[in-house]
């Protein structure tokens, strides 16, 4: 390889992960965040076969906490931008903390996120569009990749 060759190399591999950075241009289709709420988009890197993945959205705050299991109120919603087609995700208001009542021990209480209860938020694996999630602007929104497993397991007729 000469030295010539050298920038054409490194130009064609950082174009494919330019071309997937949420720029202002890739955002321009998902509405501005109303009041009180905040934009989070999550940009995903590509993998060998995208069905098999699914991303978990998790929401909630940091709170002090006892030994007690503290879910926080609150409702996703699965959103289309009109004219596009693309998926955006918004968590509506969420409520007061709501816990268990066991009797805990003195000097239990922490700080420790608590998140949104209910069922999980999970959605489709895309790495060709940004995942646009609009949240109250006191909740943090994090995000987790699940994939599945390599082997199946065939089910016993009965």
């Amino acid at each position: 390889m000469n030295a010539n060759q050298l920038p054409l190399i490194a130009l064609a591999c950082a174009l494919p992960l330019a071309a997937c950075a949420a720029t202002p241009e890739a955002l321009k289709p998902y509405p501005a965040a109303a009041d009180g709420y905040a934009r989070h988009v999550i940009e995903l890197p590509a993998q060998a076969n995208e069905a098999e993945h699914k991303v978990e959205l998790i929401a909630g705050k940091t709170l002090e906490v006892d030994c007690n299991q503290q879910r926080l109120g609150g409702q996703w919603q699965e959103k289309t931008v009109e004219g596009w087609g693309y998926n955006y995700y918004q968590l509506g208001q969420v409520g007061p903390a709501v816990s268990t009542l066991m009797a805990c021990p003195d000097g239990s209480r922490k700080q420790a996120f608590v998140q949104v209860g209910g069922e999980p938020m999970l959605v489709r694996y895309n790495s060709k569009l940004p995942l646009v999630i609009y949240a109250p602007a006191d909740v943090e929104v994090r995000y987790r990749v699940w994939s599945a497993a390599a082997a199946t397991s065939s089910a016993p007729r009965q």
